[in-house]
């Protein structure tokens, strides 16, 4: 069985971690300084690297060459070459422990955790126990885990992985050291995409995978999971080809959509809905994407410097094409425009009828 593109091309060191710089330094200090603490809680969206480093820390608190080469320690990197290192990238090493709270998570569960804890490891230095959506512990589970956190065994390390920080108690977070992932920005994606296509040999244009980078908002793991269904449906991969397999339009409908929406071309407008609804796209998500692409032109309006938080999230072909259209906006009409999608917005996900909602939006804002 092939082995998925996000697991085949998974960081094996800090240097190739992306857009958690930040981070990545922080630890490679820590681990220069044989300062690694004995908790860790790391949140953030989903796919941007929590489980990355996890098992990155879990290398480096179990590295056979680090212990052993004082010049290699100031690199503060995982070897990747002694047995340690080359048993936790297999998923094979017996003193690094997973555990999934979204399906283990009682009492029962942890007080496992916590007897394995205590033993003394099998051959690495550290025990080290990643716990993986830590906030679907129940709250029993979380007061028998905080104990242990309390008064943790010299050689075990807790890492604990959320999406959802409100959801563990504050009592377990101060006993952490705790670490915010962000999303990562679209040309990253971009950039690391290249580097898996080509690797891979895949053929696929320039169009369609900024798309595969814009779906995945932020999570590298989900871009590339995308990008792993969509090239084996086919040879070479078009922009079309994503748009049906997301079910929704890419950034250039939805901008062509809005042009035809600024330059008040009423007959043009609702004849593109039209044909993007018989291609079979979602129109919930079109108006979604519509209402983020007019906000951001609007804003855009209003503040020139957004343009430097936009590049983030945008290609530079994106940005230009937004530039253009943020020109043609008139603040008191397309505010109403805006509030108009947006209530239609909530409409159409309930209605049998999604395009008329939008439809008339569209109408009452350009007659």
């Amino acid at each position: 069985m092939a082995l998925a593109i996000y697991r085949k091309y998974r960081p094996k060191q800090f240097d190739e971690l992306l857009g958690q710089e930040h981070i990545a330094e922080v630890l490679k200090n820590a681990a220069r300084q044989d300062r690694l603490a004995h908790a860790y809680l790391f949140y953030g969206p989903r796919g941007v690297g929590k489980t990355t480093v996890a098992r990155l820390v879990a290398k480096l608190a179990s590295c056979e060459t680090r212990q052993k080469d004082a010049k290699f320690k100031e690199k503060g990197e995982p070897c990747n070459t002694c047995r340690p290192c080359m048993e936790i990238d297999a998923g094979q090493a017996l003193d690094i422990v997973e555990i999934d709270a979204a399906s283990n998570r009682g009492i029962d569960e942890v007080r496992s955790l916590k007897e394995s804890a205590q033993l003394s490891p099998l051959s690495y230095k550290y025990k080290v126990f990643i716990i993986d959506e830590a906030h679907q512990l129940t709250k029993e589970a979380f007061n028998a885990l905080l104990k242990i956190l309390e008064e943790p065994p010299a050689h075990a390390i807790f890492i604990l992985a959320t999406t959802e920080l409100e959801k563990v108690p504050a009592t377990i977070a101060s006993r952490t050291q705790r670490f915010h992932f962000r999303k990562l920005p679209i040309e990253e994606i971009i950039k690391k995409l290249k580097t898996v296509v080509a690797a891979e040999k895949m053929k696929i244009t320039e169009d369609a995978l900024e798309l595969v980078a814009a779906s995945a908002e932020g999570s590298l793991r989900d871009a590339e999971s995308l990008l792993d269904q969509i090239t084996s449906l086919k040879e070479k991969v078009e922009v079309e080809d994503v748009e049906k397999t997301i079910g929704k339009v890419g950034w250039g409908r939805t901008g062509a959509l809005a042009e035809l929406i600024l330059k008040k071309n009423l007959k043009g407008a609702l004849a593109y809905v039209r044909e993007i609804s018989d291609g079979g796209y979602n129109l919930v998500d079109l108006n979604k994407e519509l209402i983020h692409y007019l906000r951001r032109a609007v804003s855009l309006k209003l503040d020139a410097s957004l343009e430097n938080i936009f590049k983030k999230e945008l290609t530079a072909r994106e940005l230009s094409q937004l530039k253009n259209h943020a020109s043609l906006i008139q603040e008191k009409p397309h505010l109403v425009l805006l509030k108009s999608l947006i209530r239609a917005y909530s409409e159409m996900r309930y209605s049998p009828f999604a395009a008329i909602p939008l439809e008339v939006a569209i109408i009452e804002n350009l007659q």
